[in-house]
């Protein structure tokens, strides 16, 4: 998930530091960033977010996201990303559930103006801030840039390391160096599966910081070696199952987890064939469960052969009662 906010340096770049921010360790367990539905004239459908929040809440899911990059926060004006994150704070205020929502830019003045619009927007939770991308800066400039962040932030960080999206890999020790960063509680894990830094990592976590798996495809292997949880635009769809592969491994049911895992790692893969979230999307509105399929240009929908895989899928998972999936 990017956050490619706008560049509004109009927040003084050198704001005190918070002292008042939660400090309790990020929850773990699945939470599912949501995807922003339009209507037919191309505006937010706010009736429609309100429900998908409180469908997967009900399903079990620990907690959502708002302007990830399944939510498109890249293709929405200030406004509006202003209304999808007052949309999910009133659902999380009624249901008790923590709200972490996207924010940053590739520059730290940026980044500082995009957290500082969270400071009256309760229950935020977290923060979801990427590693900045396209600048490339060293390792030292990226721990510079999130130490700065963790002293101004309203709330506290969750780092998003998406290397095949930011272009700039991290290796276990300088996640590490952040992990240890007041103010940084959480990783979102998505380097494209399971590499010998978050082996690592999990191998020696600094205390109180979280690693969620954010690569859809592999969140069992993940659970299994140790993340404390998920974000996964693929939990819109059988929320329910993502919530049972994640307590499975919790509760050491290996035979059960990794067969789970298997037939939602397929579900995964069909929600990620074309570029997320046009698949999740053509498939939520499929199921009545969104107004339209659309997304903003960039983007275009998805095909109706990727959808129907997904729904395929989907379907398969609803009629297997262990997840095995004939795997």
């Amino acid at each position: 998930m990017t956050q490619d906010a706008p560049q509004d340096t109009a927040t003084p770049p050198h704001a005190a530091p918070n002292r008042d921010r939660d400090t309790r360790p990020f929850p773990g367990g699945i939470h599912v960033p949501l995807v922003t539905p339009f209507t037919a004239a191309g505006e937010v459908a706010v009736d429609a977010l309100e429900a998908l929040a409180h469908e997967v809440l009900d399903a079990g899911a620990r907690g959502i996201v708002a302007l990830g990059t399944t939510g498109e926060s890249a293709g929405l004006d200030a406004a509006e990303r202003d209304l999808v994150t007052d949309v999910c704070a009133r659902v999380c205020r009624e249901r008790g559930a923590p709200l972490t929502v996207g924010a940053g830019a590739s520059g730290t003045r940026a980044s500082e103006a995009a957290l500082t619009r969270l400071a009256h927007r309760q229950p935020v939770r977290a923060a979801l801030v990427t590693v900045p991308s396209f600048v490339r800066p060293s390792a030292a400039g990226v721990l510079a840039h999130f130490e700065r962040l963790a002293e101004v932030s309203p709330v506290p960080l969750v780092v998003y390391h998406v290397p095949y999206r930011t272009g700039q890999p991290l290796d276990a020790a300088a996640l590490r160096a952040l992990g240890k960063l007041p103010g940084v509680v959480g990783v979102k894990y998505a380097a494209g599966g399971i590499d010998q830094d978050v082996v690592a990592l999990l191998g020696d976590r600094p205390d109180g910081f979280a690693v969620l798996a954010g690569d859809d495809a592999y969140v069992s292997p993940l659970l299994a070696v140790g993340a404390q949880g998920a974000i996964l635009a693929s939990a819109h769809l059988a929320t329910e199952r993502f919530v049972e592969l994640a307590a499975a491994w919790e509760a050491g049911e290996v035979s059960r987890a990794r067969a789970l895992g298997h037939a939602l790692a397929r579900l995964s893969a069909a929600v990620f064939a074309e570029p997320n979230p046009t698949v999740v999307k053509g498939a939520l509105h499929a199921l009545g469960r969104i107004p339209t399929p659309d997304v903003r240009l960039p983007l275009l929908p998805a095909s109706e052969k990727s959808v129907a895989v997904a729904l395929k899928a989907l379907a398969e998972l609803a009629t297997d009662p262990v997840g095995a999936g004939g795997a």
